[in-house]
């Protein structure tokens, strides 16, 4: 673990930068929405700077967001800030997504600034360690399933960028990978924001992996004419009784998954996992800003309703893989 004040190590699991640091006494991040174009960090010196860029999404993804709720206390402790006031304000930047509270409640339990920023850096490292785990755990689970070559269809991203370092369903594919049992991933181009098109297809482009883009509509086409042997996705929440809540997008594939008869399978870290949820319908669903649907020439009586996740049953999973275990029996145990 590194001290207070001082550069979190990189570990080279991958060729650039981690998606989020602590450097410094300052947060410094990838600007996610200037990829694939440009990549490029900005450094993070305030919480209301932190939180403007969770909530335009320069910084995203379950895991990463309960690092960013972590460092974002640190922040505020360390700048002297009322941390009580500034915590709350982080809990609230992203409702849907369980992890910044959790990171965020993590260091709040601590006593001084240093024990913050150590709690902290920890929660950092070990999401690398967790995910790696995670990752590994999923491939075998799919090669003792599916064989020994695995084709993988999955949707938005949960990859390095969405984590601090390895990824989630990514990390699975990067583990399908390092076994040499990897064969094609098609990945939807997620929209309205296009993390899948942007963001999942230049990752699988700098781990040097086949790939295919598809618009979300023809994902579900996708594993009906059995061109995907799973889809492997990530969740941003799963509440008590198994249900996942994700990227919208996510439930029509797990429908397709069943009815082709493949797995469809959760890759997500034990914090995701929100035990005082009972059920997906219980969860505040993200409604964003309607500017991102609308075409400039829309008429200005028409109106949208974007969703930013959609809620995924728990007899649609077959498995949900974390860092710790596989859950195949439903309600969680």
């Amino acid at each position: 673990m590194t001290g207070f004040g001082d550069q979190a190590r990189p570990s080279g699991a991958r060729t650039w930068t981690r998606t989020i640091d602590w450097v410094n006494r300052r947060i410094v991040l990838i600007d996610q929405t200037l990829l694939p174009g440009t990549l490029t960090t900005i450094e993070i010196d305030t919480v209301d700077e932190l939180i403007d860029a969770i909530k335009r999404l320069a910084v995203r993804g379950a895991p990463a967001l309960g690092v960013a709720g972590a460092l974002g206390v640190a922040l505020a402790a360390t700048n002297g800030s009322d941390v009580p006031k500034e915590a709350e304000k982080l809990r609230k930047a992203r409702p849907t997504a369980v992890n910044l509270a959790w990171g965020v409640d993590r260091v709040l339990a601590k006593g001084s600034p240093e024990e913050m920023v150590a709690e902290a850096v920890h929660v950092l490292e070990d999401d690398i360690r967790r995910n790696a785990d995670l990752g590994r755990r999923g491939a075998q689970w799919l090669i003792d399933r599916v064989g020994p070559r695995v084709n993988v269809h999955t949707h938005c991203n949960a990859g390095a960028l969405a984590c601090v370092e390895w990824g989630t369903a990514l990390g699975v594919v990067r583990a399908l990978k390092e076994r040499d049992a990897l064969g094609h991933v098609y990945l939807d181009e997620t929209r309205p924001l296009l993390q899948g098109a942007r963001l999942t297809a230049w990752e699988l482009a700098q781990m040097g992996v086949e790939h295919t883009v598809v618009v979300d509509s023809a994902g579900p086409t996708v594993v009906a004419r059995r061109l995907a042997d799973a889809v492997v996705v990530g969740a941003d929440r799963i509440a008590a009784n198994g249900d996942v809540v994700n990227k919208i997008g996510t439930y029509p594939l797990a429908l397709a998954a069943a009815r082709a008869g493949i797995p469809f399978v959760v890759a997500a870290p034990e914090s995701t996992i929100d035990p005082h949820t009972p059920d997906g319908e219980s969860v505040e669903i993200e409604i964003r800003d309607a500017a991102e649907i609308l075409h400039p020439d829309s008429p200005g009586a028409s109106k949208a309703l974007n969703y930013a996740f959609d809620v995924t049953p728990a007899d649609l999973v077959t498995a949900i893989v974390t860092d710790e275990r596989i859950i195949n029996g439903k309600p969680l145990d």
